[in-house]
């Protein structure tokens, strides 16, 4: 099987909130483990709705921007009035005017020159849209490990399946090997007994597995975001090994540091905290802009007379009842309270990565072991059927020996789903699922 991280960073490249929203309902021919944990971060709800939530940081820059742009509004009007000249007080001048028509017609514009705080404001909105976008990777990165140990808990309940249709077959042999005994009057009929009824329990396992599958199928579609009928084709296996993941608990946690997504969006929104803290600072500081306008106006539209105005200012805050101090307290304690929150989830990250270190190992570890004890219960069963067939024996010991041969097989199978998770774990942890590099 392909390297997880090279092909989850392949395809991620062209992945978009519109790509997520695509009408495809149902993955295309069978589904590999990478392919499912793909098809989660891009099409999964959950990550959807984080990646347009980004998307909203994003647009919150460009409103942040635009205090620092040129700003132009136009505006006309036409009015039938009349005008009282007592009103003035010229002396000349008396009594009420006649009705007449007024056309006014005016463009304005105003340009900042200096506001350094608009300016850490832009800074603040940028760091907070980034912090975004590794939100919505950390949300795709939880999308993408759920759907992976969905899908190896479905690889899992379909070996035990399998395991238990060979155990059947098993059951069903001795069974017919101790009638046969019976019959020729070598072992007592308790001996039937006590195989019909490994034989039924055998198969009520085999009955409530199939059940769990069904379940597990169904969390599956789930974690995929698919209708719960969807059909499903799983195309791997149990105990898929990815020797490049880290074996050295220092280095694994460096490389997560670096990597998961939690850490980097904290990091950029404790630096946005830091801006608009600043920035409330600067609003202490002159400001300046430039503004002007052009008009024309008259009585008749074919002879308007055009007036024009350019104003240059410095703004220059001198006391506003201590608002901006008291803005600029509250900023301090939320940037204290986003420190510490860096801090925490720096060493989450850090115990996450030494523990996937560790249950990579044990999970290996009890791999290899619960092979050793496969073997060994075979070997078990072979032996006692021997003694059996030879007449030495009785049938507790080929009932004892497939059960010990059935926790065996259950056993190998729990070791190999607990590898796979491990594994889909360290992606996760390690920051590997999704590309952590804020695009």
């Amino acid at each position: 099987m392909r390297s997880l991280r090279a092909v989850l960073v392949a395809s991620l490249v062209s992945a978009s909130p519109l790509a997520a929203q695509a009408p495809t309902l149902v993955p295309p021919g069978p589904l590999t483990l990478d392919e499912a944990m793909r098809w989660a971060w891009q099409r999964g709800v959950a990550a959807s709705v984080a990646r347009l939530n980004a998307d909203v940081a994003q647009s919150r820059v460009g409103q942040r921007r635009a205090d620092l742009l040129p700003q132009v509004a136009g505006d006309a009007d036409f009015s039938r009035q009349t005008l009282n000249l007592d009103e003035f007080g010229i002396p000349i001048a008396t009594g009420v005017t006649a009705p007449f028509n007024l056309y006014h017609f005016r463009l304005a514009g105003s340009q900042s020159l200096v506001n350094f705080a608009a300016m850490s404001r832009v800074q603040s909105a940028s760091d907070s849209s980034v912090a975004a976008t590794f939100d919505a990777q950390s949300t795709g990165s939880n999308a993408a490990a759920l759907a992976g140990v969905a899908y190896v808990r479905v690889l899992g309940i379909a070996e035990t399946i399998r395991a238990r249709e060979a155990d059947s077959v098993i059951a069903a042999d001795l069974l017919s090997q101790a009638r046969q005994l019976a019959d020729a009057g070598i072992s007592a009929a308790i001996d039937v007994t006590r195989n019909e009824v490994n034989l039924a329990a055998v198969r009520t396992q085999l009955v409530v597995t199939r059940n769990q599958l069904s379940r597990a199928r169904l969390d599956l579609a789930r974690t995929l975001s698919l209708p719960p009928e969807t059909p499903i084709e799983l195309a791997d296996s149990l105990g898929q090994e990815d020797q490049q993941l880290p074996t050295d608990q220092d280095s694994a946690v460096t490389f997560a540091k670096d990597h998961r997504p939690e850490v980097l969006a904290e990091r950029r929104r404790t630096e946005a905290v830091r801006l608009s803290r600043r920035a409330v600072g600067q609003e202490n500081l002159p400001s300046a802009g430039i503004a002007g306008s052009v008009q024309e106006s008259g009585q008749q539209t074919g002879a308007l007379a055009g007036t024009w105005a350019v104003q240059v200012g410095i703004a220059v805050p001198i006391f506003d009842g201590l608002r901006r101090q008291k803005r600029r307290d509250e900023q301090g304690a939320r940037y204290d309270a986003q420190k510490l929150r860096e801090y925490d989830v720096t060493q989450q990250v850090d115990a996450e990565a030494r523990q996937v270190v560790l249950d990579l190992t044990a999970a290996r570890d009890e791999v290899l072991v619960a092979q050793q004890r496969l073997r060994l219960a075979d070997l078990e069963l072979k032996q006692a059927d021997e003694r059996v067939s030879a007449g030495v024996a009785g049938s507790v010991e080929t009932t004892n020996a497939q059960r010990n041969l059935v926790g065996a097989r259950d056993a190998l199978i729990q070791a190999r789903v607990s590898l796979d998770i491990a594994r889909i774990n360290s992606y996760r942890a390690l920051g590997i699922i999704v590309p952590a590099n804020g695009q």
